[in-house]
């Protein structure tokens, strides 16, 4: 009786009160809504209070809304575990066991029936679900969820940020179209910039196609309808946004295309260089850009907007500090020399490495750089190694290693073990002598050849009826892997095609294997999918396999 009349009061004073506070602008509210449901911090920059299992007290900052609504505030699923929408959009509508129109779509119907049945919310209903945990019908909601000690003010900006939650559809969403554009680089290599097109644009076509036939033919409207919702009628377009001159220039060029062009996302993208630009637009204007072929990405821990396939060159560098530190009893006190070419990705490998290296608790490597233009001479690799009678020898160059490095291992003194980066030396690769295979160790950010194989065969029908001499393998994989990823988080989204919600859609998906990287693994808030590198030495013979010398390690 007690605890009913608590509620009760509590449902009063709250009705009373959410009339009473006067709000701030609708910056105001985003910005101080924003801290409050991501980083349970109060507009006065105070930690939210909440409580858990009913009378446990708890740090808002550790129990934030968006761990468990998303940033969206459109929920996740994971497995069996449904956490509903919290945006004002759908909390003020009435709830069924289904949603209406899709009764027989699987990826739908399925999400909706382990929602309970509930009426539209209201501010107060709101409210009291937020401080007391009690939805409209009187239900206590699980324990697990917080429920938060909010005065007036707070409470009314806290639900007037929900209602800005996935509220308008962003720009490039029609009635029934999507836009999507592509940017590319000028300065790229035309075989690469149309390997990254080539899956993006036999994706569109063959969605295109569907709907097209959907149109025409009732019985294929109607399956594609029970496979895809409403998303079986949609068209897409992908449009190719070309960035010439300086990158201080691409914004201004990104705005202009953006402005004729407003797109709901980008897709893929390609640079033989920097993507910064590029990155920081799509921060700014909130448009997910999905897997860009860049070597290079933007690394933050906080930026939200662009999804990466890897930490690029670096990764091979941190997976390098990575295996020797499980080695570190065999290296003992004796140095480690890394030696690097002044070029973009010697010092994305070098500092991959030096980094984490550093993160262990070892003492750092003796670091040489190898100016650009310089060849990479015996005699000077020779009197580093004679100098510094390293454990390892590290060395981030191309093919010209492979001249060299005879010689060296030829010394009294030379390293126990050589590490290099095998992407960096290229078709080379398996054309090392067979006398320094066993000495040689290779960073390998993909899965071997011959185990990818059966992941190919997919990627592969992109390029039925053209010449595979005319493409880059490696880079149609990549722009394969993005129209997939795409692909499958429209299916998972149902219907609600908001940005946000695609990120934390793909954000929810299990690990996925597929061509080219042996595991790509998602969660709220990462960015980079491949997240793990082999180290292999080529075998034996003249037609020699690469061969694992460790497990993918993870970063």
């Amino acid at each position: 009786m007690k605890f009913l009349l608590t509620i009760s009061l509590m449902l009063f004073v709250t009705a009373a009160a959410l009339a009473a506070p006067s709000l701030p602008g609708p910056e105001e509210i985003e910005r101080l809504g924003a801290k409050m449901y991501r980083e349970g911090v109060l507009p006065d920059g105070q930690p939210m209070k909440a409580f858990v299992a009913d009378d446990v007290p708890v740090d808002g900052t550790a129990f934030t809304c968006v761990s468990c609504h998303l940033r969206s505030g459109m929920g996740s699923v994971e497995g069996e575990v449904i956490t509903p929408p919290t945006n004002g959009r759908i909390l003020y509508q009435e709830r069924t066991p289904y949603i209406k129109g899709a009764e027989f779509v699987p990826s739908i119907a399925n999400y909706a029936k382990y929602l309970p049945e509930r009426p539209a919310y209201t501010d107060e209903t709101l409210a009291t679900l937020i401080a007391a945990g009690v939805d409209p019908t009187g239900r206590s909601v699980l324990k697990a969820m917080p429920r938060y000690e909010l005065d007036d003010r707070e409470m009314a900006i806290m639900i007037a940020y929900l209602k800005t939650l996935s509220d308008q559809l962003p720009p490039g969403v029609g009635k029934k179209s999507i836009a999507f554009a592509t940017v590319i680089v000028e300065g790229s290599d035309p075989k690469a910039v149309e390997s990254m097109v080539l899956p993006l644009q036999f994706s569109v076509d063959r969605k295109n196609s569907l709907a097209v036939a959907a149109k025409a033919n009732e019985r294929v409207a109607r399956m594609g309808y029970n496979m895809l919702g409403d998303l079986h009628a949609y068209t897409f377009t992908l449009s190719r946004w070309i960035l010439k001159g300086a990158p201080e220039s691409w914004r201004a060029q990104l705005e202009e295309y953006y402005a004729k062009e407003p797109v709901f996302a980008l897709l893929g993208g390609i640079s033989p260089g920097t993507w910064e630009p590029v990155h920081r637009f799509c921060e700014d204007h909130r448009i997910p850009d999905l897997f860009p072929v860049v070597d290079e990405p933007v690394l933050s821990a906080t930026d939200w907007y662009t999804q990466y396939l890897s930490r690029g060159f670096r990764q091979e560098g941190e997976a390098a500090a990575r295996y020797l530190h499980g080695m570190v009893d065999l290296i003992k006190d004796r140095a480690i020399v890394q030696v690097a070419r002044d070029s973009r990705r010697g010092r994305a490998l070098a500092d991959g490495f030096r980094t984490l290296w550093a993160q262990t608790g070892h003492i750092p490597a003796i670091d040489v750089t190898l100016p650009a233009g310089e060849a990479l001479a015996t005699e000077k690799l020779q009197q580093i190694v004679t100098q510094n009678k390293p454990a390892v020898l590290i060395v981030w160059d191309d093919a010209a290693l492979l001249e060299v490095l005879p010689a060296v291992m030829a010394l009294p003194d030379h390293p126990g073990l050589v590490m290099a980066s095998g992407t960096f030396l290229g078709d080379a690769l398996y054309k090392i002598p067979e006398s320094l295979r066993t000495s040689l160790y290779l960073t390998w950010p993909y899965r071997l050849p011959i185990d990818d194989a059966r992941f190919d065969i997919a990627a592969r029908k992109v390029l039925a009826g053209k010449n595979p001499a005319n493409y880059d393998p490696v880079i149609v994989r990549k722009g394969f892997i993005a129209q997939e990823i795409l692909g499958q988080a429209l299916m998972m989204m149902r219907t609600e095609y908001y940005r946000d919600f695609l990120l934390d859609t793909i954000g929810m998906m299990d690990d996925q294997y597929m061509p080219l990287y042996e595991r790509l693994s998602f969660g709220p808030g990462q960015r980079y999918a491949s997240k793990g590198c082999f180290i292999v030495q080529l075998g034996k013979g003249e037609k020699p396999l690469l061969e694992k010398k460790s497990e993918w390690v993870i970063q």
